[in-house]
Parts: structure tokens; sequence; C-alpha cells
């Protein structure tokens, strides 16, 4: 498959598939997985997200037939919780990356697309005369007001936010069900940035990590979906994990999650609707050589020493830091 018109949009897709102890196969243009149940044929060319767990085989042919279909493969630990290795995006252009960058290396408007990331978690309008630390401060006021929601619904009993990322069986049902239920739309998420041309590393609010913009769109969801499904998972302690994964897909399919990341995602990053309609150039032929860049405002006559004595200063170095306050800290970094 070297045209991506001839693939379905991310928007169409299904969300993501989870399997372990398994060997998955080409089968025909799509793949097969075989396991002590038998054999269940996966159309690649619908799915998003393939997520291979502990015992899990797939042949080169099988991986081509996903890459070829824009499915992300993400190659994850036990229960689906960690992540270890991922795939290739389908986006071929590179126009919504390098706005990504511009964004993420000019304080002002990456403080303006923070602002708005934090005020798109709410559902009534925020006042514009808050601050951004009054704003972090109603975030975190949302998500514990979403967790004591949860707890009080499903009977569960919510006693913080507490896991131990070296010894899994350590936490409570509901923090393991928690932590399944972010490694669930951390894939999505992944797989939608990848799709659109995006990279996960250049986080808004968190940075410094591979995953920061991944940790960004994410949090945009988890009060909706992972919250009130891993409450509602862990009334039942017995296989929590994978019946709260389970608990996500259907979560997301019922409220079309994956049709509002990619339209979220240009809000967030303020990207026109005329630019936002553009076909990746690239699309029919991924050979295809792109133009060389030229410089603005430096003449393509200006000598090489002159060059390469501009030294303009770089953006601040930052590290990756979890949103402790608001109770959303990322114990995992899936894609």
């Amino acid at each position: 498959m070297k045209n991506l018109h001839e693939l379905p949009k991310f928007s169409d897709k299904l969300s993501y598939l989870y399997v372990e102890h398994a060997v998955i196969e080409q089968a025909e243009k799509a793949i097969a997985v075989h396991d002590v149940e038998g054999t269940t044929p996966v159309p690649a060319a619908s799915l998003a997200v393939l997520v291979l767990g502990p015992g899990t085989s797939i042949t080169h042919a099988a991986v081509r037939a996903l890459g070829e279909n824009n499915c992300q493969i993400i190659w994850s630990g036990e229960q689906g919780v960690r992540f270890y290795a991922h795939g290739l995006g389908g986006a071929r252009h590179s126009r919504n990356i390098i706005r990504q960058a511009r964004l993420v290396s000019d304080d002002i408007r990456r403080l303006q697309v923070v602002v708005r990331m934090y005020t798109m978690r709410f559902a009534e309008s925020v006042d514009g005369n808050m601050t951004l630390q009054q704003l972090r401060g109603r975030e975190g006021v949302r998500v514990r007001q979403a967790y004591a929601d949860a707890s009080r619904s499903s009977g569960v009993p919510w006693e913080g936010r507490n896991y131990q990322r070296k010894d899994w069986g350590a936490a409570d049902p509901v923090n393991r069900a928690l932590s399944a239920a972010n490694a669930c739309l951390y894939g999505i998420v992944h797989a939608a940035i990848l799709s659109g041309g995006y990279s996960p590393a250049l986080g808004f609010i968190h940075t410094g990590k591979q995953l920061s913009f991944v940790y960004d769109i994410a949090d945009l969801y988890k009060a909706q979906f992972v919250i009130p499904a891993a409450f509602e998972a862990a009334k039942n302690p017995a296989d929590v994990e994978r019946r709260v994964r389970l608990g996500c897909r259907d979560a997301f399919a019922a409220q079309r999650l994956i049709e509002r990341i990619l339209p979220d995602i240009r809000k967030v990053l303020d990207i026109p609707e005329v630019q936002a309609a553009q076909e990746d150039e690239f699309a029919d032929d991924e050979a295809r050589p792109s133009e060389l860049w030229q410089p603005g405002g430096i003449s393509a006559d200006t000598p090489i020493s002159q060059i390469l004595e501009l030294k303009p200063p770089l953006p601040d170095e930052g590290t990756d830091h979890g949103d402790s306050d608001s109770g959303t800290g990322h114990d995992l970094s899936p894609g």
C-alpha cells in the first residue's frame, strides 16, 4: 500500500487491540492472531493501534502489512502498561511538526497553547482575568472532584493515587485499573499524533520526554474516560486490567474519541482551517523528493564564516514534570 488516500482516515478506524501469548502472521493483506483459542483475522486497515503484550511473536510480513495500512504497533509489558517500542506514523508531510516546533520554541505562543489546553478541560467558560496558576488550581480541583464522584457512584473506596512501578501487584485494584486505562488512552493518543504528522516529544505543558505531547493531549480526556472506566472495573478486583481495557475500548467507541483527537490537536495549536484541509503532498509518492530549505532574513550569498558567527540564543532546556497538583502524574510511558 503506497498511496495514503487508499487508507481509511484515522477518525474512521477502530481504536485498539491488545494481544498477548499469541503468534501474529500476515493473512492476505491483513493479519491473523493465533492463540490457544484458535485463529482470529484482524482487518489491519481498520485498526488504529495493535498493542503487543508478553509472549507475543509477530512475523516480518505481518509488521509490514500493519505498517502499510497505517496501524500503529506498540510493544508493551505485562497487562499493557509498559511501553518498549513503537512503529512509525502515517503522515509523510512535515508542516504540522514544523508548526508545533515553532509554537513550542516561542514562550508567548507556547503559553497561549498551554492556556487553550487547560481551558478545553472545562465544560463552562473560563474567566479571562484568571492567572495561569489559578487555572492550574482549578484544574486540580476538577480532577480531585472527578475521583470523588467516580468513587461515590461506583462504591469503590478512594484513598489517592498510589502505585508501585516496580511492584505492580502492591497497588490496590483501582490504582492498577487507572494505570492500565491510562496505557490504553496513551496508545490511542500516540497513534493519532503520529497519524496527524505531529511529534509526540514536543509537549507544551509537559516537556523533556519523548512522549510529552502524548501526556498533554491525553490529559484532555482522562476525567471523561479513564477515571470512570477504572472505578467501574475496580468494583470487581478479579482480572481488573483486562476488564478496564475492554471498558475503555467500549467507551472510546461509544463517545467517538478517535474522531475528536485530531480536531482537538488542531484547536490547541490554532491551526487554520485552510491549512488543516491541505492534502498530504507526498501521499501518492513516498519517494518524491522534497524542496530545499531557503533561509529567511539572510541572503544565500552571505559568506559561511559570517553565518557560523551568528549565535542566537536557544530556548531554555526543561525537564518533564508530572501534573502532581492535579493528581494526573504519569506513571506510565506506553505509546
